[in-house]
């Protein structure tokens, strides 16, 4: 059974009386787990409060109050690959992230993710991903190590500060008829929740495409998000007629089945380039990861 490091946090909604029992509150709130379960876990002292200590049975639901616990599932997936640090200093650090490997704890994910195996690797608990890529794409990730210039980082992904570059491989029976396009849309989430769809309205999401040469039935394209929208290069490139290869969701959401790591998506986050606003000088990494 994999048993997350890190623990979760969940806080008791601010309700009027009568209240539920802690329980009956755990179990309504992620029915993916059952009730039991949660059971078991208070009886073996798994669910804590925000002093560190065991609740029972009998604790008193506490509008407000804080609660923490690990979450376990039961067989984790192991990935395969291994991520590479490409930089670090006392503010930062870059990792590249190999094919598959979630960013962070998430659904059958809880030590399995980048985030827990720099922790591990490093001994630094307060290292924390200032952003995120698809599980699925291989590439750099910016990690903050110091709580105090954290913000900073953040400004950069949030304010376009910061220049993201992806490489792809995809689909392309026919030559492309432009080189370069610039791709804007409105993204929301869709059905199932994961997959991502376009929709009329305001443009929320903004990418740059460039064809970068053909071989056979395939082409490989440089892009450039603008935009941080879950799943946006896979759904803007595939708005143009172009699927990236090995892509599982677009243009048609394909039967769920296990990860085949001979098959990885052919999409890269291949450079970094900033203003590093600590140092004041300028930062730029590359992704070891090749596409084939």
């Amino acid at each position: 059974m994999g048993i997350s490091k890190k623990p979760s946090v969940v806080t008791l909604p601010v309700t009027p009386p009568p209240w539920p029992s802690i329980l009956e509150f755990l179990a309504g709130a992620f029915p993916n787990i059952p009730r039991d379960r949660w059971a078991e876990r208070i009886r073996d002292g798994k669910v804590l409060d925000e002093r560190g200590a065991p609740i029972t049975a009998l604790t008193a639901y506490r509008p407000a109050a804080r609660l923490f616990y690990f979450r376990e599932v039961e067989r984790e997936p192991v990935i395969p690959f291994a991520e590479r640090i490409v930089f670090q200093n006392d503010d930062i650090l870059v990792a590249d992230k190999p094919h598959f490997l979630p960013v962070v704890p998430g659904g059958r994910y809880v030590n399995e993710c980048l985030e827990q195996r720099l922790r591990d690797r490093t001994g630094l608990a307060g290292l924390v991903p200032v952003h995120r890529i698809d599980r699925e794409t291989a590439g750099l990730v910016l990690c903050s190590l110091n709580p105090k210039t954290r913000s900073l980082y953040h400004r950069l992904f949030m304010h376009g500060e910061i220049e993201k570059t992806y490489h792809a491989v995809a689909e392309a029976p026919e030559p492309p008829r432009a080189t370069r396009w610039t791709v804007e849309n409105r993204i929301v989430r869709g059905e199932p929740r994961f997959r991502m769809k376009t929709v009329p309205g305001e443009v929320n999401a903004r990418s740059i495409v460039r064809f970068a040469g053909r071989r056979g039935q395939r082409a490989r394209f440089e892009l450039q998000p603008l935009t941080g929208k879950t799943h946006q290069l896979r759904l803007h490139l595939s708005s143009l007629g172009f699927p990236i290869v090995h892509d599982r969701c677009y243009p048609v959401l394909q039967a769920e089945r296990a990860d085949d790591f001979a098959r990885p998506l052919q999409l890269v986050a291949r450079r970094l380039r900033f203003r590093d606003p600590v140092s004041g000088g300028d930062m730029s990494f590359e992704s070891g990861f090749e596409l084939t």
